[in-house]
């Protein structure tokens, strides 16, 4: 069995930084995709940012230039450091990885609260 596990949400002011990980543990073959997404109260969840183990990323075009996604493959690890926060960057935010046997698996959710 394949767990993802998140760490380090909390609370920041507009302009602070937060650095989320997510760490997978359990029987892992290989993990293709990585990724974090987002959910404020009353919205869809949304991809935040996502990362191939060859390295390639993609972003949410509102956090283009504020966000960065990397990844640690063996450690099967994936970071997002979030720089700039904003008031509406607001939500629980999930990590979501993908694994070749146990397919799309996502971890508990994190609390981001960016508020002055």
């Amino acid at each position: 069995q394949v767990q993802l596990v998140e760490s380090g949400g909390g609370s920041v002011q507009p302009g602070g930084s937060l650095r989320l990980s997510c760490a997978a543990s359990g029987v892992i073959f290989s993990i293709n995709i990585m990724g974090w997404y987002r959910q404020a109260p009353g919205k869809e969840r949304e991809l935040v940012a996502a990362i191939t183990s060859g390295g390639s990323t993609n972003y949410a075009n509102s956090v283009k230039g504020r966000f960065t996604i990397s990844r640690d493959n063996a450690k099967n690890t994936v970071y997002l450091q979030m720089n700039s926060l904003k008031p509406e960057d607001t939500a629980v935010y999930y990590c979501n990885a993908n694994e070749y046997f146990a397919g799309d698996l996502w971890g508990q959710g994190t609390q981001v609260t960016v508020s002055s």
